[in-house]
């Protein structure tokens, strides 16, 4: 559920970062001499682990030594998004393609390693059609909108690519997985209901229970580092202009997501609060290690739509700070097991192109 969003940022025009490159020699990663913008005062010996094509969704492994992502990128023969893995400190993707984890079939989404860090899920089309579907045209009014592709089910692979299972199928959309920290729950997005909720699901797949109700999209959710709470994000029509123009998006398989805010709940779904009340795309949000605070990719700021930059705030909506200043895009954060790297998304350093890479950085509190 990330494409449009980075080509909305990409059609903008970029300011790209010039600054000296080296590799290197361990790793194959780029290092660029100050990477970081100004005020980037949480980020540190900052990496660029990809280069080229639309880079995104980067989660890691148990232990952390690995990352999991979804690309685009042509260089590797793809002509939507399919899944990878690597080791983000050793192996050399810049210059080799990783493991491709997907079977290069239909459009895949959403990957996660299971527990184990043998296994991995993702969400695929693959079963319904084996080429990649059609990216809808703008809405009314040009708006922009992301497909929900009933197609997509969720699969488990081993590192090697090998599709070992179907978890997670039914009727409708089944995607937006993730895996609690202590490894015994996925909760996932469905239109089993009708309508995009939240579902909680045993490890296997099984006794799969509804986590929200309300009308809206709801997904990209996380579980909080105790395996307690979940941070998603929704967009939650109010007026009656806004519920008949999500009704009617959602039965033609499309939501506009240009309004959309963080959302905590138990994973019982009780407790249910708004942490965000910013205006415009607040998304992608993912728990601080100490879980009393919430990194997010947010356009609040934005007057034209982008740039999207990453914030932080306080897990009862107190406290924002923005915390990366890119030009353009930058989103997808996740922290390491241990707390100590944060990897996500960008548009820079991509010498003014289109190109959405990956970044690893030491946190610094």
């Amino acid at each position: 559920m990330k494409r449009l969003f980075i080509l909305l940022a990409a059609s903008s025009a970029l300011i790209a970062c010039n600054n000296a490159e080296e590799t290197d020699a361990s790793s194959g990663a780029t290092w660029v001499s100050e990477l970081n913008y100004d005020g980037e005062d949480h980020f540190y010996g900052m990496r660029q682990l990809t280069d080229g094509g639309d880079n995104a969704e980067a989660y890691f492994s148990f232990d952390g030594t690995m990352l999991t992502f979804q690309s685009n990128a042509e260089k590797w023969g793809n002509e939507c998004d399919q899944i990878y893995a690597f080791n983000w400190d050793t192996d050399t993707i810049l210059e080799e393609e990783p493991q491709m984890i997907s079977n290069g079939l239909g459009r895949t989404t959403c990957a996660y390693f299971l527990p184990g860090d043998t296994t991995i899920l993702y969400a695929s089309t693959f079963t319904g059609d084996s080429a990649c579907p059609a990216v809808p045209e703008r809405g009314e009014g040009g708006a922009y909108v992301w497909p929900i592709y009933e197609d997509f089910d969720i699969y488990v692979s081993d590192l090697e690519g090998n599709l070992i299972d179907t978890l997670i199928s039914g009727p409708g959309y089944d995607a937006e997985a993730t895996v609690s920290p202590d490894g015994k729950h996925i909760v996932f997005t469905s239109t089993r209901s009708g309508d995009l909720e939240l579902y909680v699901c045993d490890i296997d797949g099984s006794n799969i229970k509804q986590v929200t109700t309300g009308l809206g999209y709801d997904g990209g959710a996380f579980f909080s580092p105790d395996s307690k709470k979940l941070v998603f994000r929704s967009s939650r029509p109010q007026t009656e202009e806004e519920i008949s123009k999500y009704k009617g998006l959602l039965e033609q398989g499309l939501v506009e997501p240009t309004n959309m805010e963080i959302y905590t709940c138990n994973i019982d779904g009780s407790d249910l609060k708004q942490i965000t009340s910013l205006g415009q795309a607040n998304w992608a949000p993912y728990y601080h290690p100490s879980g009393d605070k919430i990194v997010f990719s947010s356009n609040h700021h934005s007057e034209r739509g982008f740039p999207f930059n990453l914030f932080m705030i306080d897990a009862d909506g107190t406290n924002l700070q923005q915390i990366s200043f890119d030009k353009a895009f930058d989103s997808f954060p996740m922290f390491s097991p241990d707390g100590k790297k944060l990897v996500f998304a960008s548009n820079r350093n991509n010498g003014g192109g289109r190109a959405t890479n990956l970044f690893i950085v030491d946190w610094q509190e």
